[in-house]
């Protein structure tokens, strides 16, 4: 017998046929979700009222006190009308008037990092247009990594890192984070520490964890909030935080599948974390019947995550499976195979990456994706496309290797990775995978690592929020 599947590939979906062992990441696994909040405005409000490690924002401003608010970009957190941090924005204002704060005494800062800057009607999309309305124009602005004016170099962090930020983080009064409790490739969970760490930072900054000497360690993988890229997370933030007039202020959602709350805290940074974590597994850690699988088997849209042509663009759709593969790992035997359908038709998307055509073209000069880091100066720092960035809403150029560095975990830990359905196979073999015709084609060759009757696993759609899967008999 068979299992029929419906996997996402390119704009659609393809239907295959795979053997009936194999295990299906979705509702037929039992995992059930936290419930969501019955009224995540009034949860919110209560938890900012009754912050975890510090007082109340009453307390910490006051009349001619300047602030500083904080929220994700657009790549993740939803735009529903409740909506985290839609709802949270206009409550943190409400508070901030009750306390005499001037609405031009108020900035927000879009926390992009290296991500392409976000358009204003994209910003009220997601934040209220009312509510963005209630503040100068001017006011409402996205990091800008590369404002020479606007970034402060600090001493570095306790674990040897760079540590240079948004100089409104450390020159306003109070620092408001808004942000969210996510499941997260890097680092274990978003929000927390690493929302200014990745957020409100440089890439001089950024490269110092998304990198090869940090992400291709043992404790890396399988995601954990223990490891040693956390603590350079932490000690960014943490190194931030001394330079400021007192520590973040953080409000933190923690998400279900669909972007609604199952819980809500606020204070400290790490009284936040310890109160959002639990919470946060309890939504993404999945438990898989049985053994670990031998392969990996992921659908991959053209469109998701970190915009449109993430699923054509090579480095993307390798971004993408090193990800998948440090989420599963635990799931997975040692030196498993992976198998995506990509259309992987070379679509790079240059208007909003402008720079990735360039750096693939060197990635082919390269014996493994960790020698990129040789190009890393030439290329974040080139005039033109630190222009893109700061102008004309395209990814900064250190992005590229952050993405290079995690797709190179396929490297690392795959016995082979192949890409079924490719449009332009080169493509596919510039990021070191296989091309194939078909998912058939993918298990027939599949078969030289993992024998002709492999336990396959699969995630049929990476447009949806992930799961950091485990083995039961792991």
């Amino acid at each position: 017998m068979s299992k029929p599947v419906r996997l996402e590939y390119g704009d659609g979906h393809v239907n295959v046929d795979l053997p009936d062992t194999a295990v299906v990441v979705g509702p037929e696994l039992g995992h059930v979700e936290p419930p969501p909040l019955d009224d995540p405005v009034a949860a919110t409000r209560a938890a900012i009222g009754a912050p975890l490690g510090c007082e109340p924002i009453a307390g910490l401003v006051g009349p001619g006190s300047t602030v500083t608010i904080a929220v994700p970009d657009r790549v993740k957190g939803g735009a529903h009308a409740t909506a985290h941090r839609r709802v949270t924005l206009p409550i943190v204002l409400d508070q901030l008037e009750a306390a005499g704060v001037r609405a031009a005494d108020i900035n927000v800062v879009c926390a992009i990092g290296l991500h392409r800057k976000n358009r204003r009607d994209e910003l009220e999309s997601y934040l209220g247009a009312e509510t963005l309305a209630r503040l100068p124009a001017a006011n409402v602005v996205n990091h800008d990594a590369e404002d020479p004016d606007g970034i402060v170099a600090l001493d570095d962090s306790e674990c040897g890192d760079v540590v240079e930020v948004n100089r409104r983080v450390v020159e306003s009064d109070l620092t408001v984070l808004i942000s969210h409790a996510a499941g997260n490739p890097y680092g274990g969970f978003s929000g927390g520490y690493k929302m200014p760490a990745t957020g409100l930072t440089t890439w001089r900054s950024i490269r110092c964890h998304h990198s090869p000497r940090s992400m291709y360690r043992d404790d890396f993988v399988p995601i954990s909030t223990d490891s040693h890229f956390r603590d350079q997370l932490r000690a960014i933030g943490q190194r931030i935080e001394s330079a400021m007039p007192r520590p973040f202020f953080t409000i933190d959602a923690v998400l279900d599948s669909r972007s609604r709350q199952l819980g809500v805290a606020a204070g400290r940074i790490p009284d936040v974390e310890q109160a959002t974590w639990p919470l946060a597994g309890a939504r993404t850690e999945m438990t898989v019947p049985g053994d670990p699988a031998d392969v990996l088997m992921i659908g991959m849209p053209r469109s998701f995550h970190y915009g449109n042509g993430m699923g054509s663009n090579p480095i993307l759709l390798a971004q993408a499976i090193g990800a998948s593969l440090a989420r599963a790992k635990r799931a997975l035997r040692p030196n498993p195979v992976v198998i995506a359908t990509s259309v992987c038709d070379g679509w790079f998307n240059e208007h909003e990456f402008p720079c990735y055509r360039a750096v693939y073209d060197l990635l082919q000069t390269v014996d493994r994706p960790s020698d990129m880091v040789r190009f890393e100066d030439e290329v974040a720092t080139d005039p033109e496309w630190v222009y893109l960035y700061r102008f004309h809403h395209g990814y900064h150029p250190f992005h590229p290797f952050s993405m290079v560095y995690m797709g190179g975990l396929a490297r690392e830990l795959a016995a082979a990775v192949y890409v079924a359905g490719a449009t332009s196979p080169g493509y596919a073999r510039g990021m070191g995978a296989i091309p194939v015709p078909s998912v058939d084609a993918a298990l027939a060759e599949a078969a030289r690592h993992v024998g002709n009757d492999p336990k396959v696993l699969v995630v049929p759609e990476l447009s949806k929020p992930a799961f950091h899967l485990t083995a039961a008999r792991a």
